[in-house]
């Protein structure tokens, strides 16, 4: 069983900063390539970023491009998001997530095998 648990959300204000974390267990992680999605209400899940197995490549949305950074530490199987210069429209719950076949589609949500239960952040003008 793998099982992924977020954590570092809260609520900030726009300009701020937060990192989210995201910590992993029951599987081998080292092999997985990682995401962090978002959602917000009555919207659909959306991709934020993700990162190879190996650290090597990384992926960004448009919207979050030179204020986010996606990394790992596989020695402490965690991933985290780095959140920087917030903007009130980052507002959502994110996601972690962990695809574990070998799918290089990292901006798809249907590629992703395993899911964390979300942290909700919050981001005030």
């Amino acid at each position: 069983q793998v099982q992924l648990v977020e954590s570092g959300g809260g609520l900030v204000q726009a300009g701020g900063s937060l990192r989210l974390s995201c910590a992993a267990s029951g599987g081998t992680f080292s092999r997985y390539a990682m995401g962090w999605f978002h959602q917000a209400p009555g919207k659909e899940r959306e991709f934020v970023a993700g990162i190879s197995w190996s650290g090597g490549s990384t992926y960004y949305a448009d919207s979050v491009k030179g204020r986010f950074t996606i990394s790992r530490d596989n020695a402490k199987n965690t991933v985290y998001l780095q959140m920087n210069r917030l903007k009130p429209e980052d507002t959502a719950v994110y996601y972690c997530a962990a695809e574990a076949h070998g799918s290089s589609a990292f901006y798809n949500l249907y590629e992703y095998d395993y899911w964390g239960q979300g942290t909700q952040v919050s981001v005030s003008s």
